[in-house]
């Protein structure tokens, strides 16, 4: 399949497949885009940046990211927008064309694989257990997390990208996530990383903070 043109916008932070992101663009090529995806059909693809920083350019990328359709958008007075898009699919990067006046590249679906050996429905009660410890103990500590009362979706691929949303790990873990190539993959890593991090967790509690 031949790769096809999407205008980009490089993030500190992960964006999966089918989960929502809120976004405020503030910088001058990122107002020209929100104007661009609001008269457009939306869609546009999310990369984390591996090095370098959100504002002025220069950044190094990651080459896997996610496609994503704005659902809401409104522009301020000013010209800065707020957006709400959602995931869509994972996307590989081909090729970054010149900034112009915001990043565009040449990209590619990913579809994850499923190994039909490893049935992926199978792991989604032991990810998700690990998850809501480690978010249980995150919030014993007074720390910032997600809410351990979460639903997760019976289909197990989106499971997989919504226990991975959620897992309290670094950024780099979540990029590691998003980059697995199955959802059995997935909720395997997810599980190991939420476990690590609820190991942890415990660890500070049990030392008074």
């Amino acid at each position: 399949m031949p790769a096809t043109p999407l205008p980009m916008f490089p993030l500190e932070t992960v964006l999966y497949p089918h989960v929502a992101i809120a976004l405020h663009l503030f910088e001058p090529r990122y107002r020209a885009l929100g104007r661009d995806l609001s008269a457009g059909n939306g869609r546009f693809g999310i990369v984390l940046i591996s090095r370098g920083s959100e504002v002025g350019g220069g950044d190094q990328r990651h080459e896997i990211g996610t496609k994503a359709r704005v659902t809401e958008a409104l522009e301020l007075p000013d010209g800065q927008w707020q957006m709400i898009a959602h995931g869509e699919e994972r996307i590989r990067v081909d090729t970054w064309l010149p900034d112009d006046p915001y990043p565009v590249a040449l990209v590619q679906p990913l579809p994850d694989l499923e190994p039909e050996a490893e049935p992926a429905s199978e792991l989604v009660p032991r990810a998700e257990r690990a998850v809501k410890r480690a978010l249980t103990l995150k919030a014993e500590l007074d720390e910032p997390a997600h809410s351990a009362s979460l639903v997760i979706a019976s289909d197990p691929v989106r499971a997989s990208y919504e226990l991975a949303a959620v897992a309290p790990v670094p950024v780099h873990d979540h990029q590691r996530l998003l980059e697995a190539e199955s959802a059995y993959a997935r909720l395997a890593l997810v599980e190991e990383l939420a476990a690590q991090a609820g190991d942890t967790l415990m660890a500070r509690l049990a030392r008074g903070g």
